[in-house]
């Protein structure tokens, strides 16, 4: 028996087994070994791909990646969003490596990835499913680009995503485990919670932890505490994209609309709606623009440096050069996120919008 016959096994039982106070445990010893399974997998997968995936540099504000089935036009999208030839063709798997393209958009240089389509089963590494993941999992953004006749690729995209241990739109759980030598499984929480102190333990035990102090900060289920014990997650901004709209007719587009109400309507082909794409994209980072003053000279007001929203000084300092961070002296901040003019700050201060920084280091 294989280790995928081992997760269906496991899985059926989670089905057939009604979920009370008094089965919850038991279910989330099964979530955790379903878990643990599904990284054994993976790690496997990868030994035998020779390698963790693609080699891919970031460049600019920020990485996104373009995840979707082969043929649902990634490659046109990449094409009209960033002028880049990538190959298009009316046939599966026209991309075989990652096409990078570069965005230039209200002062920002947004790269985007052509990768290869995912397939079902791509989480266990079919279809070049793990390279392609290893891709998806450094990126900054995820665009999930689905076809308006087959939403239910939507369903399988995410799916295969969350399998491989991407979550996208989603905040980390609010917990913390120390593990200890003994003293076994101390469960703390600062919020009322659902999950009992043996649901807890089931799923730690299966971890092979058996003593630790476990904080909850809000209320979790025990999908998000397998989520933290396991501890390789990754939590990534995702914006759907319903592709050849140009295509369907008004009934169809109408129950994509409800099917996935916050998706961008687009024809990549016809250069549909793509507009509303970059400012989506755009809006959804929250970009902010920082202006950098030099000791004792005027701020540089022509140039503003692009951060993310809620950068920190530290983020600021490591965007200049690699060893500002470790020479730091402190920071001087005039805007919206100073308390007062010329503010003195230390690395952790959050910046706002068209704030101007002056940067003081050791010699």
């Amino acid at each position: 028996m294989t280790i995928e016959d081992d997760i269906k096994t496991i899985e059926d039982e989670i089905r057939k087994t009604p979920y009370n106070k008094a089965t919850s445990h038991h279910i989330g010893r099964l979530k955790a070994k379903i878990a643990r399974l599904r990284d054994e997998v993976q790690k496997r997968a990868a030994s035998k791909s020779g390698g963790e995936g693609y080699a891919v540099k970031k460049s600019g504000h920020a990485t996104i990646v373009m995840v979707g089935f082969p043929s649902v036009g990634k490659s046109t999208l990449l094409n009209v969003l960033t002028g880049t030839k990538s190959e298009v063709a009316a046939y599966e798997f026209t991309t075989l490596d990652v096409i990078p393209g570069t965005l230039e958009y209200r002062g920002t240089q947004m790269q985007f990835l052509d990768v290869p389509g995912l397939v079902r089963g791509a989480a266990i590494g079919r279809g070049r499913g793990r390279e392609v993941i290893s891709v998806i999992r450094n990126a900054d953004m995820v665009l999930i680009i689905v076809d308006v006749f087959q939403l239910q690729q939507y369903d399988v995209l995410v799916k295969e995503l969350y399998d491989a241990g991407i979550r996208i739109n989603t905040a980390p759980p609010r917990i913390t485990i120390h593990k200890s030598p003994k003293g076994g499984i101390r469960v703390n929480s600062t919020v009322d919670i659902d999950l009992d102190k043996k649901t807890v333990q089931s799923v730690l035990s299966e971890y092979k932890i058996h003593n630790a102090n476990v904080i909850i900060r809000a209320n979790i289920t025990v999908d998000e505490l397998i989520d933290v014990v396991t501890g390789n997650r990754r939590y990534v901004r995702g914006v759907t994209v319903v592709n050849k709209i140009d295509l369907a007719d008004a009934r169809t587009i109408a129950a994509c609309r409800e099917r996935l109400p916050n998706a961008i309507m687009i024809s990549a082909d016809g250069d549909v709606n793509t507009n509303s794409l970059k400012e989506r994209v755009y809006t959804e980072f929250g970009f902010i623009r920082i202006y950098m003053k030099p000791q004792g000279q005027p701020a540089d007001m022509d140039e503003p440096m692009i951060m993310k929203g809620s950068s920190t000084v530290s983020e600021v300092c490591s965007a200049i050069h690699r060893d500002f961070v470790r020479k730091f002296r402190y920071a001087q901040v005039w805007g919206d996120s100073a308390k007062h003019a010329g503010q003195h700050v230390g690395l952790s201060h959050v910046l706002s919008d068209e704030d101007v920084v002056t940067v003081v280091v050791r010699k």
